[in-house]
C-alpha cells in the first residue's frame, strides 16, 4: 500500500520532471536530491512512468534534437518543409563540405546551411547570391513579413506560418524577434514588443502578455522564497553532506591502495 508520504513524494517528483522537460530542452533530468552523491540521472523508462505520454514524447523529441545539435557529424536539412537529419563527412567537421539531404536531396554547405558554394567562402557566397533562394522554389527574404528567414546565430532556415513573433531556433536554441531578428534570450518579460517598430506585434493580446509577465514574476518570487526557506536547512545539513563526501573519498582512496600490487 502506498503511504500518504509516498504519494506526496511521487506528486512532487512528477511536477519536477514536467518542469525539467519544459525548461531543459532535452537535457538529462538529474536527481533532485541535493545529497545524492552519485549525481545520477533518470532513464527514459523512469521518466515515462511519472509524466503523461505527450510530455514524454516531447522529452524524447527535445532529447533527439539536442543529440543532433551536439553531434558534429549530424546536421539539420535547412529546407523548412523537410528538416531531416543529414550526415556530415568525418573529415568535414569545422570545414566547408558539401552535404546532401537524404530526404529532399537538397545540396547545401555544412557551415552556413546555404546552397553549396564551391570555391567561395560563406560570406562571399551570401554577398553573391542575395536574395537567396532554394532550388525547390522557396524564396528567402529579409523583409519583415517574409515567411522564411535565417536564424541570426546559426543561419539555418526557419519558416513561420502564424502565431507568436518570439521565435526559438530548433538548431541552436537562440530566441529572437521574427520581425527585426533582435536577440530576446534575456527578455523574459517581452518588453521588446512594448515600443519601437515591433510594438504590439507579438501576436498575443495585451491581457495574455500581462498574464505571462505575472506568471514569470510569480515564479521568480517563489524561487526567492524557496531559497530563503531552504538556506537554513542547507546550512544545518552541510556538515552531514561534507562528512558523507569525505567518507566516500576516503573509501575510494583506501580501495585504490588495496588494489595496488605490493613489492
Amino acid at each position: 500500500m502506498i503511504t500518504q508520504m509516498e504519494q506526496s513524494d511521487a506528486k512532487c517528483l512528477k511536477q519536477y520532471m514536467q518542469l525539467a522537460i519544459r525548461e531543459g530542452c532535452g537535457t538529462p533530468i538529474a536527481c533532485p536530491d541535493m545529497a545524492c552523491l552519485k549525481n545520477g540521472t533518470f532513464i527514459d523508462s523512469e521518466i515515462a512512468g511519472f509524466v503523461p505520454s505527450d510530455q514524454f514524447q516531447l522529452y524524447q523529441r527535445l532529447k533527439f534534437e539536442r543529440e543532433v545539435h551536439l553531434n558534429p557529424y549530424k546536421t539539420w536539412c535547412p529546407v523548412a518543409e523537410c528538416q531531416a537529419v543529414c550526415n556530415v563527412e568525418s573529415n568535414g567537421v569545422g570545414h566547408l563540405v558539401q552535404v546532401k539531404c537524404p530526404t529532399c536531396e537538397t545540396v547545401f554547405c555544412s557551415v552556413c546551411k546555404a546552397d553549396w558554394h564551391p570555391g567561395h567562402s560563406c560570406s562571399e557566397s551570401q554577398s553573391l547570391n542575395l536574395p537567396d533562394s532554394f532550388d525547390n522554389g522557396v524564396s528567402v527574404s529579409n523583409d519583415t513579413e517574409a515567411p522564411i528567414k535565417q536564424c541570426p546565430v546559426c543561419s539555418i532556415y526557419i519558416e513561420r506560418n502564424e502565431g507568436c513573433a518570439q521565435m526559438m531556433c530548433k538548431n541552436c536554441k537562440h530566441t529572437f524577434c521574427w520581425y527585426c531578428l533582435q536577440n530576446l534570450n534575456n527578455d523574459i518579460f517581452l518588453r521588446h514588443y512594448d515600443k519601437g517598430p515591433c510594438r504590439n506585434k507579438l501576436g498575443h493580446s495585451r491581457a495574455s502578455v500581462m498574464w505571462n509577465r505575472t506568471q514569470v514574476v510569480g515564479i521568480l518570487v517563489g524561487v526567492g522564497i524557496l531559497a530563503l526557506v531552504t538556506s537554513p536547512l542547507l546550512l544545518l545539513a552541510s556538515p552531514c553532506i561534507i562528512c558523507c563526501v569525505c567518507k566516500s573519498c576516503r573509501g575510494k582512496k583506501k580501495m585504490k591502495q588495496q588494489d595496488q600490487p605490493t613489492t
